[in-house]
């Protein structure tokens, strides 16, 4: 009784966690993602995260800058929100909102 409970309890979980080891390694030979072996090390150090952080490299190699809705910086913005100011990004050249000069005089 007491080896068919730690077979479940232990041999099952390391089992998915060396099968995704293995998938890991496996895929990232089949897609480009070099090394495999560290993408496999990353996988066997961190249980279960690693294998998602695999998942989302790899998915990084498949952008498409022309099908990106977001390219050219254009966001939609509810019409509720239109008057907000938006916050300035590195290599915006914009003054801040309480800088700018207004011609009220």
């Amino acid at each position: 009784m007491r080896i068919g409970l730690l077979t479940i309890i232990v041999g099952i979980p390391l089992a998915w966690h060396l099968g995704l080891t293995a998938v890991a390694y496996w895929d990232a030979g089949r897609v480009g993602l070099e090394p495999q072996w560290k993408w496999a090390a990353i996988t066997f150090c961190i249980p279960l995260i690693g294998f998602f952080i695999y998942i989302f490299e790899r998915s990084e190699l498949s952008y498409d800058p022309e099908s990106d809705p977001y390219r050219g910086h254009n966001v939609n913005i509810h019409p509720s929100r239109a008057d907000d100011t938006s916050l300035p990004s590195r290599g915006d050249d914009r003054l801040e909102p309480e800088l700018e000069e207004t011609d009220d005089e």
